[in-house]
């Protein structure tokens, strides 16, 4: 019920924007696109997905069985399982696997990927607040942008990096949060707990992932920024930077299918400045591609995932 309620949403929020866009000549932007440049930004899609197996390679312990071509498969069929479940159900059936293949602990497994989690969310923030401190002729909106990014980057900074500042958050999140979020509650502070014991008894290990991950996330925002350049149109690279970031973050919201609506309304938003509407709701559908390739790339693995999820399902919450 909650994934059709999001569906309506994303449906609604999209009926709107095309409602006030002059839908030929959204079709005339993808028409008149540089063929060249819309190859080379969707081909954008192979290489994020290879360096994020990899980075997954280096998260699991030495010694574990988690190969290459492995990682590969968990990254799409996990891509294709958020697509379709809610809850980051993929994310889920993810760890469960690497249990299971890689001689896991359940509570490691399940570290090991929020600890994935956090870098990328800590790097996209990242970017962000770099972007936005160089852009120009911030109004008062966007510097109070600035100031709430900066403060989540921070607060995920402390809660990486020290375990007694973390105890206390989750301290504090679960007194003041409902009941029924409790029990999750304290099942993620057991995981960011074991979290912080795995990964900063090798602090080398610990850059080499950092990096990776900022590495990553510039693969992501340069691949937006190759999407508007296919467009034919033009943001310069630092702006971009900075508002990309804003549009994904909007996405995450938990309010429609895979932000879709929310991430297209927000797009048409914070590019008002550099190009119209219209080619601002193509990069809208481009940007959900970043989504359905790797989803329907992962098609093809997706059978032994959903008996996965179907083992996780049946078992007692």
């Amino acid at each position: 019920m909650k994934r059709l309620i999001s569906i309506a949403i994303s449906l609604l929020i999209l009926g709107v924007i095309y409602a006030k866009i002059d839908f030929p000549q959204l079709i005339a932007v993808f028409k008149e696109c540089d063929r060249m440049w819309m190859g080379i930004s969707l081909g954008m899609v192979i290489p994020i997905t290879l360096f994020t197996a990899w980075r997954l390679q280096q998260l699991m312990p030495t010694g574990s069985q988690l190969r290459f071509w492995e990682a590969n498969r968990l990254i799409l069929a996990a891509s294709t399982l958020n697509m379709v479940l809610p809850s980051k159900m993929g994310d889920i059936a993810k760890a469960y696997f690497m249990k299971q293949r890689g001689n896991l602990a359940g509570s490691l497994s399940l570290a090991i990927v929020i600890f994935e989690k956090a870098c990328d969310m800590l790097s996209l923030l990242l970017w962000c607040v770099f972007g936005l401190l160089l852009y120009p002729g911030k109004s008062g909106f966007f510097w109070l942008m600035t100031a709430g990014i900066i403060f989540g980057l921070i607060l995920g900074l402390f809660l990486l990096s020290s375990r007694k500042f973390a105890h206390l958050f989750f301290l504090v999140t679960k007194k003041i949060a409902p009941k029924k979020f409790r029990p999750k509650l304290e099942k993620m502070q057991m995981s960011w707990g074991e979290m912080h014991g795995y990964f900063w008894h090798d602090p080398k290990q610990l850059f080499k992932i950092t990096l990776t991950s900022i590495f990553i996330w510039f693969l992501h925002l340069l691949q937006i920024w190759l999407f508007i350049l296919a467009l034919n149109a033009w943001t310069p690279f630092l702006a971009n930077l900075a508002l990309s970031p804003l549009a994904i973050l909007a996405g995450l919201l938990p309010l429609t299918f895979a932000g879709v609506g929310t991430r297209d309304a927000a797009l048409i938003f914070f590019y008002q400045r550099y190009f119209p509407k219209e080619e601002a709701a193509a990069l809208g559908l481009l940007c959900t591609s970043r989504y359905l390739l790797p989803a329907i790339g992962g098609l093809p693995f997706l059978g032994q995932y959903l008996t996965t999820v179907r083992d996780l399902g049946k078992k007692p919450s």
